[in-house]
C-alpha cells in the first residue's frame, strides 16, 4: 500500500463525520520537529502538547467536521512526551485516556502510516477546500513554523478571505512566517538585539496571546539548565501584535478579526470553542 493510498483512505475517514449542514474542513498544521535548538548549543526534546492538538481536534470531529493534518514537510509530528500528564486534561485521568486514544486511532504519530500531508500539497491542492486552520503550541513550532515560507502564503491566504485562523500557547509564533523575511527578523532576537521593523506583517495591530514570558521563566527548569533563543511574546510584540496576557496557566483566549489565540495549555478548550462558533456562522 502507497504513502499517498494511506494518506488518502485516512483523509476520508477522518472525513466520515464531517455530513452535516454546517460541516467544515479544518486544516491542523503541525512541526516536523522534535527538537528545540536553544542557546550554546543545546537542545531541548520537544513536539506538539497532547492536550492542545487532541482537545480541539475532538472537538471539531464530535461536531461532525472533517480534520486534515499536516507539517511544513509532510512528517509524522512527534508528541512532547512532557505533555502526557492528566495536569493538562483537568487533572482527569479518563479524559487525558481517551484524547490518547483518538491520538493513537488517528495514527497522526505513525511514522509507517500516519495521515499527515506536506504544506506543498495543501497548496497544490487549493487552500480554498479549507475552512479554517489551527495550529497548537509545545516549543516544535519555534524551530521551523515560524520560517515556513509554505505557512505564511497559506496564513495570507486565510487572512485575505477571512477565515478562522487558530492559534495556541507556542502555537502563535507561527504567525511570524507570514512576514516578508522571517529569519531576517528573528535572527536579532536570538542574539538578544532588537530587531528592525516588520513592515507590511498583515497581523500588526491584532490583538493577540501568546505563552507569556512570566510563564517561559517558570517553565524554565523543563530545559535541563538550557535558555531559549528568544520568547515569542517578545517577538510577536516587537513584530506589531498587541499582546494580552492573563495569570500564569490559567485559560486565556483573545480573539481579534479572523485571528484566535491561546495563552497556554489551558487555553486549547477555549480556543477550540472559539473557533466551532465561528465555523457554525
Amino acid at each position: 500500500m502507497t504513502n499517498t493510498f494511506r494518506n488518502t483512505v485516512a483523509g476520508a475517514m477522518l472525513g466520515l463525520a464531517a455530513i452535516g449542514a454546517h460541516a467544515a474542513n479544518v486544516l491542523v498544521v503541525l512541526s516536523d520537529e522534535s527538537q528545540l535548538a536553544l542557546r550554546d548549543k543545546r537542545s531541548f526534546d520537544t513536539g506538539f502538547y497532547a492536550n492542545e492538538l487532541m482537545q480541539p481536534v475532538k472537538k471539531l470531529l464530535d461536531a461532525g467536521h472533517t480534520v486534515t493534518f499536516a507539517t511544513p514537510l509532510g512528517k509524522a509530528p512527534t508528541v512532547d512526551r512532557s505533555s502526557l500528564n492528566k495536569m493538562y486534561f483537568g487533572d482527569d485521568e479518563a479524559s487525558m485516556r481517551q484524547h490518547l486514544a483518538l491520538l493513537d486511532k488517528l495514527r497522526i504519530t505513525s511514522v509507517a502510516d500516519s495521515p499527515v500531508i506536506s504544506l506543498a500539497r495543501v497548496e497544490q491542492g487549493g487552500y480554498d477546500r479549507y475552512d479554517a486552520v489551527y495550529i497548537p503550541g509545545g516549543h516544535a513550532p519555534m524551530q521551523d513554523l515560524l520560517h515556513s515560507a509554505q505557512l505564511g502564503r497559506l496564513l495570507t491566504s486565510f487572512h485575505q478571505q477571512g477565515k478562522p485562523t487558530a492559534l495556541v500557547c507556542h502555537g502563535p509564533i507561527a504567525l511570524l512566517s507570514a512576514l516578508a523575511q522571517p529569519q531576517a527578523f528573528t535572527k536579532p532576537l536570538e542574539t538578544g538585539a532588537k530587531p528592525g521593523k516588520a513592515p507590511g506583517w498583515i497581523y500588526a495591530g491584532y490583538q493577540m496571546t501568546v505563552i507569556s514570558n512570566a510563564e517561559e521563566e517558570a517553565a524554565k527548569p523543563m530545559l535541563n539548565g538550557g535558555a531559549m533563543k528568544f520568547t515569542p511574546q517578545t517577538a510577536l510584540q516587537r513584530a506589531g501584535g498587541v499582546y494580552s496576557g492573563g495569570p500564569n496557566w490559567q485559560a486565556k483566549v483573545v480573539v481579534d478579526r479572523e485571528l484566535i489565540t491561546g495563552q497556554n495549555p489551558a487555553s486549547a478548550n477555549g480556543v477550540a470553542d472559539e473557533l466551532l462558533a465561528r465555523l457554525k456562522r
